[in-house]
């Protein structure tokens, strides 16, 4: 490999050009859906774009806002670490996308509702419908500040771009659009902004395949590695990612913050029709794979190019989300823009994310609260209204962006809310759909006993980490390296992970120990579980006191005939 002893460089003047061209096309595509709707001045034209969408531009926005920076610069990072088996969630797209399109997509289509949790007052009650926005609004809230930060953070520490700068700028750019445009400008928005992510990584897959030696070199080296071994781990224990975790707890995670999200459901329904609907659904999986095949491939390319020499191992980054950034500045910084389009690419996943959050937050708030309360407002009333939530929800993703600064190590279960949340809101809605027979205390019960438990196996992990037995990175070297470590580097990993062993009692290295992607199978199953039971026991009951009723009915006749007879 080549001589990693240089140190990669900072942005240019065309590197910011071409980052501020996403910004300017993003908020223009909002200023023209704001002239262009000027005169559907109505709640449903801006939060579901009056029902008339295609599937084309609904499947890339769906695409782009599943896909987060988080994925663009994470997922290539846990590839270089973990191995390839990180394509296996492939699987669980696959199982996502189908039981959303077949089972959830129905109901909500036909049941002509904006906000999805309408349904749980149509099934159970007010009472359920509000816990459930409301765990929504603030889960939401949290996971955008932080998909925010996370990037921004990432891509200062290493090419030097401004943090506040690209905060701020995220935000206020989201909101200006999301305010003017309406869920039009934000799916039209995610369709660019999913052009310009595609773009992205097969720029750095290119020239990172050209720089690592070709395509050959790629597979032979990550194969040497170990990167190349996908189902080496199918076993079904504490592992961090097995095929299991990865098919059955992906699909388990992904479906409760896709198949039953506001974010999602609002782009479906806004379809003309119901066929269209699953199209881009079915559409939209294949931008998934699409996603999924660059992000694990340039981990690969990432690897064999630093396969002597690890920039983590050596002190050159200080977190493993820096890597991809620290890759892309190397292998581009020789071209004036190329990596500013980088920057765009994962800024993309950056702004889909939040502007789909954004014009969520504001729908369910509109609909869950709003128009409950005030039932006779007008279509421009509503209108206005719905833009200044989508500016207040804008003000706060930001906000919650600037104090994720200050969370230190609570950035990871910060993260980790939207798995945790998920499961028990997935049981929720199974429970609804899925089993006719449950009612109102089971519903209730069975969410409470999902979030407590989801919520006890995340935030014990999160006290109590896993051992580095458990989450098995791959091995990584230093050998062609020409300076020596830092104190940063993997002598002071090591001493962290042996202290982190020591005390433990057995909830830790087990129950906390259980790999991320089953929180939210934990929360599904303890939802439906405890909400079947106290149904079945209410039932129970029930039927118990209506045979006790009719028992004592008998005997009361009984006992009348005999004192008719006796008489």
């Amino acid at each position: 490999m080549e001589d990693k002893s240089h140190t990669v460089g900072t942005f240019q003047v065309g590197d910011y050009a071409v980052f501020a061209a996403l910004f300017v096309v993003s908020s223009g595509i909002g200023v023209f859906f704001a002239i262009k709707e000027r005169k559907k001045a109505s709640s449903k034209e801006f939060l579901v774009g009056g029902r008339q969408m295609s599937c084309g531009p609904v499947a890339l926005s769906l695409t782009a806002s599943f896909m987060s920076a988080v994925t663009v610069i994470g997922a290539p990072s846990d590839v270089y670490r973990y191995g390839a088996s990180y394509v296996i969630f492939g699987v669980a797209y696959t199982f996502v996308v189908f039981l959303t399109a077949e089972l959830f997509l129905p109901v909500f289509y036909r049941s002509g509702i904006t906000s999805t949790y309408e349904y749980l007052e149509l099934r159970f009650c007010k009472l359920v419908r509000v816990a459930a926005t409301l765990i929504y609004i603030i889960q939401t809230i949290l996971y955008t500040g932080v998909v925010v930060y996370a990037p921004a953070l990432a891509l200062n520490q290493v090419t030097g771009f401004d943090l506040w700068g690209s905060i701020f700028a995220t935000g206020i750019v989201c909101t200006f659009y999301c305010t003017l445009g309406g869920l039009k400008a934000v799916v039209w928005t995610d369709a660019f902004q999913m052009v310009v992510m595609v773009v992205g990584f097969l720029t750095v897959l290119i020239q990172g395949a050209s720089r690592a030696g070709g395509i050959e070199s790629v597979w032979s080296t990550a194969h040497t590695g170990g990167r190349m071994d996908v189902f080496e781990n199918v076993n079904t224990d504490t592992l961090r990612h097995t095929f299991w975790t990865l098919s059955v707890g992906g699909t388990f995670t992904w479906l409760g913050i896709y198949g039953v999200n506001q974010s999602t459901i609002q782009r479906c329904i806004s379809c003309k029709t119901e066929g269209h609907a699953r199209w881009a659904l079915y559409l939209n999986l294949l931008g998934l794979w699409i996603i999924l095949f660059c992000a694990v491939v340039s981990g690969l390319i990432m690897y064999t190019f630093y396969s002597r020499c690890d920039p983590w191992s050596a002190g050159s980054v200080s977190a493993p989300d820096q890597l991809m950034p620290y890759f892309v500045m190397e292998i581009l910084g020789a071209f004036p823009g190329l990596p500013g389009l980088f920057v765009a690419c994962a800024f993309s996943g950056t702004l889909s994310t939040v502007a789909a959050s954004i014009n969520a937050l504001a729908t369910v708030t509109y609909e869950d609260f709003v128009s409950q309360c005030y039932r006779d407002l007008s279509n421009r009333a509503a209108n206005w209204i719905s833009k200044a939530l989508c500016v207040v929800f804008g003000v706060a993703c930001t906000t919650m962006a600037v104090a994720a600064s200050y969370m230190g190590g609570i950035v990871q279960a910060a993260l980790s809310i939207h798995g945790m949340c998920g499961g028990p809101m997935l049981g929720l809605f199974s429970l609804g759909i899925l089993f006719p027979v449950t009612n109102l205390k089971g519903a209730v019960g069975g969410l409470i006993v999902g979030i407590t438990l989801s919520f006890w196996v995340g935030v014990g992990a999160f006290i109590y980490p896993a051992p580095s037995n458990n989450t098995r990175p791959l091995e990584l070297s230093t050998a062609g390296c020409n300076f020596n470590l830092t104190a940063d580097g993997s002598n002071q990993t090591s001493v962290s992970v042996s202290a982190l062993t020591s005390d433990r009692y057995w909830l830790a290295d087990s129950w906390y120990s259980m790999s991320y992607l089953y929180y939210s199978a934990v929360g599904f199953i303890g939802t439906v579980a405890a909400g079947l039971l106290i149904t079945l026991y209410r039932l129970f009951n029930i039927e118990k006191n209506i045979g006790l009723t009719e028992g004592t009915m008998h005997t009361a006749e009984a006992h009348e005939n005999c004192n008719i007879k006796q008489s």
